[in-house]
């Protein structure tokens, strides 16, 4: 009987060890997440939703993504009161808590990982007012895209992180001296001088993956003219299009620069439309921009789809993704490849007892 007895306590202690521990930063018994990336719930009172307040934070999610072709919105957008907030939507992988009061004397936002699923974000708007909030989230609201854009892109990084194509990994590895995680469908691929194409090769939701470095001079390179003009020259040499003659070129009607930091470095980012001259074809592209110290050279990373009459946020974003997990020569793979700060956006305590990160 004692021996029954001191067989269950053990049992008893190893489940509560099991409970008690993490893997990945999560409790092994947190709920799973539910909601589609890009998918967003706001909590809010239903006449605030329709008053400045909320229509400010539905005009926040309501923008466009920048550098595709037609509009596409940033997120999707679902709305509840409090007295809807349950245990189902307490799974939601992004939410937005709005808290008036006047205990706050001015409008913060706020955030909480994974306090009831994981992977799981939760924006607090803290404000004293209404108007203040209607205000500040009219001033500030690139800050919640760019956060929750971020928090998703981390999330699509960890998703490569477990699965990608060895193939490609393994032919940048041998050409470039770098590792990258691009999704396992890209079997397909182009090799040229300083150049590498991997390509899904589909008729629809067509994915494709260049890399390419030059030498690095100064800071010239980094100007918009220089990248398009280096990228042409590569796009025209190494990928022809489906008619003699025709080539990849880039549209310079629309381009969007920004300086972005990966892995704690400088990098350029350049977000546009590609166009097949001599033939009727184009979509998106992304690229970054990064200077490879070790070997004093640039080296160009770069996404773009083909996906006529479909739209192409999803799959974009994807292998936007896929360019974060690039790693540089003398580079620390473990390093946070977007890093997880956006400036204007505090880290909060969960409350206690809940399961947190």
């Amino acid at each position: 009987m004692k021996k029954r007895l001191s067989t269950c306590a053990l049992l008893l202690m190893a489940l509560m060890a099991l409970v008690g521990c993490k893997e990945g930063g999560n409790s092994l018994m947190t709920p799973v997440s539910s909601g589609r990336p890009y998918e967003m719930l706001v909590v809010m009172n239903d006449s605030m939703w329709n008053r400045p307040a909320g229509r400010a934070v539905f005009e926040a999610l309501d923008t466009d993504v920048p550098g595709l072709p037609q509009s596409e919105r940033s997120f999707r957008i679902m709305q509840i009161n409090e007295q809807q907030m349950d245990r189902t939507f307490g799974l939601f992988r992004n939410i937005i808590m709005v808290n008036i009061s006047k205990i706050y004397s001015q409008v913060k936002f706020k955030f909480s990982r994974d306090v009831h699923a994981a992977p799981q974000m939760i924006m607090t708007i803290q404000a004293p007012s209404e108007e203040a909030l209607a205000e500040y989230v009219g001033k500030h609201k690139q800050t919640i895209v760019d956060f929750f854009t971020r928090v998703e892109m981390n999330r699509q990084v960890k998703l490569l992180d477990r699965g990608y194509s060895l193939l490609v990994d393994q032919l940048v590895k041998e050409k470039f001296g770098c590792t990258v995680h691009v999704p396992e469908d890209l079997e397909n691929y182009k090799r040229g001088v300083d150049f590498l194409w991997a390509t899904t090769n589909r008729e629809r939701d067509d994915l494709n993956f260049v890399i390419y470095s030059y030498p690095f001079t100064d800071k010239e390179t980094f100007t918009m003219d220089y990248f398009v003009h280096k990228r042409d020259s590569f796009m025209k040499a190494n990928l022809p299009g489906p008619l003699d003659g025709s080539y990849m070129a880039t549209d310079t009607s629309y381009l969007v620069s920004r300086n972005i930091a990966v892995r704690g470095k400088y990098a350029q980012e350049v977000k546009g439309l590609w166009e097949m001259e001599g033939a009727v074809m184009g979509g998106p592209f992304v690229s970054h921009v990064r200077v490879d110290e070790k070997n004093q050279r640039v080296i160009v990373s770069e996404a773009f789809v083909y996906s006529p009459g479909r739209k192409k946020r999803d799959i974009m974003r994807r292998m936007e993704a896929a360019l974060y997990t690039l790693v540089l020569p003398g580079e620390e793979a473990e390093a946070s490849a977007l890093g997880n700060d956006v400036e204007g956006v505090e880290e909060e305590q969960a409350p206690a007892g809940s399961p947190k990160e």
